[in-house]
This record gives C-alpha cells, structure tokens and sequence, in this order.
C-alpha cells in the first residue's frame, strides 16, 4: 500500500571526513570517497554569514560534522558545494 509513495532520492555526493585548516583560509578536506581536496574559503569571507572565519583563531576551530564542515555558532557550508568547488590534491 505505501511501497508506491516511497521517494527515490538520487545518491548522496561525497561526504567530509577529515579538515584540516591552512593559514591562508584554505581547508584540507578528505572525502568518504577517498579524494583529497583544497577549498579556498577566502571568496566567502565578504559574506555576511562567513564575516566570523575572517578572524583566524576562529577559523582554525573548524570540524567535521554531518558530513561536511562546521564551525561554532552554527556555521557550515554545504558538502556537494565543498566538493565540486574544491580542487584535487594528491596527498603525499
């Protein structure tokens, strides 16, 4: 009876495991799928939202949760974005 109302979703992009801040506002981010990637976080500092991560220390606070970044004062920003915005780094 309910089986037809099921919502097919599309899969899920990769998801956040690690981060790790630079100091030039950039995050080293690992991914479920294994890529490593950087993300220049320095475009979205003129945001309103992001104004917070232009203090360094603050910015270095950042973790991984929910599958993406998080920072205190419920800021994050969204994994897909992180991914495909991001550039591909070999990690050695």
């Amino acid at each position: 009876m309910y089986k037809d109302n099921i919502i097919h979703a599309e899969p899920l992009g990769p998801r956040v495991l690690e981060v790790f801040p630079t100091d030039d506002y950039k995050l080293f981010l690992t991914f479920n799928n294994g890529e490593n990637r950087i993300f220049d976080v320095k475009p979205l500092l003129s945001m309103r939202v992001f104004e917070s991560l232009k203090n360094k220390d603050f910015f270095k606070l950042v973790k991984t949760g929910y599958g993406t970044v998080v920072w205190p004062n419920d800021i994050d920003y969204c994994p897909d974005t992180l991914y495909e915005e991001s550039e591909s780094v070999i990690r050695g």
